[in-house]
């Protein structure tokens, strides 16, 4: 094994980070430092957080650069702020024993002045998201002329942002003679692409495996029915008692969801999202990186960036889209050499994804068996008795208070205060599973069986009108929605939407989008609450039908064809219906001079109403409907 001093690097930079703790360079850095120290040596270097990459290129970085000219020689882009503040503390570090070296960090969601006063003192180094950086060069405040090494961290990570376009102009504002130095997790087309246009005869450096997640993480797949991924989150949890982890989600109101249930229940949390204030995500980080939180949930975007030692677990909450994101994910725990864990809770659903993850890092994910209740109270118990032996006893501090409190414990022996001692600590899990039912694995049957499908017909077609259809998860209900895809009714929508017309936070499972109608799965509980709540209200200038899917008169049947698609004409529907018109129009009747009133039918009955609007003249939403009993009749041809 090499020293750093082998390597060539200088004696006040060994000074500094032989300070820091480092005794050996890692492989990344005696690969990455000795060619980084010469003249026109490109690389890319393809390497996972955690593999000691912002040392590899940081020592040579300030080893080159002359602490007696104060213009900037080095340039080091990353896509994040939290990234960028990291990457410069760290050099200012490394620097530690030098003279005359400045650093300077520019990130966006800050004081642009501060800065640009700042890089007008004079600064060797810029370290920089690229917004920032080219508002900065736009005003003539950064100046690039003199770089000649060019660092992108996380190049991969930047492109995914949206980066590609600032980095083509950041690269025609510096020198042609220069060092450029790209690292990322993946080898991505365009990764290729930046190479092609910038590089030249660059050398590949690959820690690891191209692509590959990093050497020392397991991955563990979780497989459980949809409403049951909270639970399944608690159990694991609860199961490692030492926990360190991020909880990845797919959307920021999922990740405030995820972290509020576990504040609730208990459990040492915080989110991270886009929707926080800078303020408020750089306090979360601060306290996440102190161990002070042990649990972060957290999007992808907010969590770019954010490099913290000693991370037990990953932990996602369902799998991302895209590969990438699992890679960025997995790889931020199992570093500096240490084992650590890659867990995705997930249902049937998301195999494929798995699949396709699986042949591009070359590994397997090992199936885990949700923890049952006996193990994870025993875990806990065991923890509490580890914690109690460890107590440090200050035998000066608790003198004054002996006697009393051995008088008071004179009466009760030894196993007894143990038992005591035990049940206060380990009470609520104790409590929690006493009863607590265990998760039920989804079904292994194919869809035929489960009647997700229809059989085909003899001809070996499929049934018309069954695209779509499915049976809803044990508990759940499946409801039909008159509106799907193409009028922008996407996941989110519907989860607003509906949240909106209940008038709190409603539970969904399952959620089918079609182009123009969609199924949503709620607890049988509330199906008919949200029925009322949705039908009849009023989406994008469209009445929303919203049925039972798999009752004889709802949205399946209705999808075929044959009459006004999800329509409910039972006699309640109908009178709910009626009343809306009434109430949204109030205001356009007075408007018009159409006759007032002050009543409307008590009644159930449709002939009542079809009465109340022919002798008021009321105004309808939408084209009026013949109320004649030839219209009824021909609208309703099975309710004559």
């Amino acid at each position: 094994m090499k020293t750093f001093e082998e390597l060539g690097v200088s004696e006040e930079i060994r000074r500094a980070i032989e300070e820091l703790g480092f005794e050996h360079p890692m492989p990344v850095q005696e690969e990455v430092i000795p060619y980084l120290l010469g003249n026109r040596n490109d690389v890319i270097a393809l390497a996972q957080t955690g593999t000691g990459k912002t040392a590899a290129f940081g020592i040579p970085v300030l080893q080159r650069v002359d602490p007696q000219n104060r213009d900037t020689q080095a340039l080091i882009l990353s896509p994040t702020r939290e990234l960028c503040l990291q990457i410069a503390d760290d050099l200012k570090d490394f620097s530690k024993f030098m003279k005359g070296i400045n650093v300077v960090a520019v990130y966006g969601g800050t004081s642009i002045e501060n800065q640009i006063r700042s890089l007008r003192h004079g600064a060797q180094i810029i370290v920089a998201t690229p917004g920032r950086l080219i508002d900065l060069m736009n005003r003539g405040v950064a100046k690039l002329d003199s770089v000649y090494n060019v660092v992108l961290d996380e190049a991969d990570e930047m492109l995914n942002m949206g980066f590609s376009e600032s980095i083509n102009e950041i690269f025609e504002g510096v020198p042609e003679d220069r060092n450029t130095l790209l690292f990322s997790a993946t080898m991505s087309r365009e990764i290729e692409k930046i190479a092609k246009s910038y590089l030249h005869d660059h050398k590949e450096i690959v820690v690891g495996s191209r692509n590959e997640g990093a050497e020392n993480v397991n991955h563990i797949y979780y497989m459980v029915n949809a409403k049951d991924k909270y639970l399944a989150l608690k159990r694991i949890v609860d199961y490692y008692p030492r926990i360190f982890a991020i909880i990845f989600c797919r959307t920021k109101r999922e990740t405030q969801e995820v972290a509020d249930k576990l504040i609730h229940d208990g459990y040492n949390a915080e989110s991270l999202h886009g929707d926080l204030s800078q303020q408020q995500r750089d306090l979360t980080m601060q306290k996440f990186r102190q161990h002070l939180t042990q649990l972060l949930v957290a999007t992808d975007v907010a969590a770019r960036g954010l490099d913290v030692d000693d991370l037990t677990h990953v932990i996602n909450f369902g799998l991302p889209d895209d590969i990438e994101s699992y890679t960025h994910r997995s790889g931020r725990t199992g570093r500096a050499g240490k084992k650590g864990t890659s867990i995705a809770i997930m249902h049937t659903r998301e195999k494929s994804k798995m699949r396709a993850i699986e042949k591009e890092i070359g590994k397997a994910f090992v199936e885990g068996a949700i923890p049952t209740s006996k193990e994870i109270c025993t875990k806990q118990l065991y923890k509490v008795m580890d914690e109690i032996v460890k107590v440090d006893v200050n035998d000066e501090e608790i003198e004054p208070f002996m006697v009393e409190i051995n008088r008071h414990f004179e009466f009760i022996d030894k196993e007894d205060i143990i038992k005591k001692i035990v049940s206060r600590e380990f009470g609520r899990f104790l409590a929690y599973y006493a009863d607590a039912p265990e998760i039920e694995k989804p079904s292994s049957k194919s869809r035929s069986e489960r009647g997700g499908k229809k059989e085909r017909g003899g001809n070996g077609k499929r049934e018309t009108g069954q695209r779509g259809h499915r049976k809803a998860e044990q508990g759940y209900r499946r409801l039909f929605l008159n509106v799907g895809k193409a009028d922008g009714f996407y996941p989110g929508e519907v989860m607003q939407y509906v949240n909106k017309h209940v008038q709190g936070r409603q539970e969904i499972g399952h959620i089918d989008l079609l182009s123009k109608i969609s199924y949503i799965e709620v607890p049988e509980r509330d199906a008919d609450k949200v029925m009322r709540a949705l039908d009849g209200t009023v989406y994008k200038g469209r009445e929303i039908r919203c049925n039972d899917a798999d009752s004889r008169d709802g949205g399946r049947k209705n999808s075929t064809g044959g009459g006004k698609r999800g329509r409910n004409n039972s006699e309640e529907a109908y009178v709910k219906r009626s009343k809306k018109r009434v109430s949204d129009n109030v205001e356009g009747s007075k408007k018009r001079g159409r006759k007032q009133v002050d009543t409307v039918p008590e009644s159930g009955r449709k002939d009542d109403w079809r009465q109340f609007f022919k002798g008021n003249n009321v105004e309808l939403i939408g084209e009026e409907p013949d109320f004649s009993e030839e219209g009824w009749a021909r609208r309703n041809p099975k309710k004559k």
